[in-house]
Parts: C-alpha cells; structure tokens; sequence
C-alpha cells in the first residue's frame, strides 16, 4: 500500500465538497483525508497503484492545487 502526501490549498467545506467525488471515483485509492488544521491543507491518500500526477490533475479537476510533498511504500495503516 502507498501512502502520498499533497501540500494543497483545499481548505473548507466547500471546497472538500469539490474534491470528494472525484478522489472517492478512484478505485486504487481506499482512503484519504485533508487535515483542517495544518498550514498547507495536508491531502494524504493511501491505496495501491496511486499517480501522483492523476491526483494532481484530479484536484485541479476541482479547481484546487495539490503539490507532492510526500510518498511511502508501505502497508501501514495510518495516514
């Protein structure tokens, strides 16, 4: 299981809206989560076979940005 890390600008509710359904369609991705709290709105996705560059492009589908920050190989379960 891979584990990304994405700096973003997605921050609120509205904007979380935005993003769900599209990061939800993806079958490879079996969780992810946007923490409110940090500074750089935090997007972590983790799943099997995870481009880094189609959840990019997926997050800009919805008119946000989303910049690699981090990216594990590992079978962990936390994000």
């Amino acid at each position: 299981m891979q584990i990304l890390k994405f700096k973003t600008d997605i921050s609120g509710q509205e904007a979380i809206d935005k993003v769900t359904p599209l990061l939800n369609q993806k079958e490879n991705i079996s969780k992810w989560d946007i923490d409110p709290n940090s500074d750089d709105n935090i997007l972590s996705i983790s799943g099997e076979k995870i481009d880094p560059q189609q959840i990019e492009n997926l997050v800009q589908e919805a008119g946000y940005k989303a910049e690699p920050v981090r990216i594990v190989g590992t079978s962990g379960e936390g994000l």
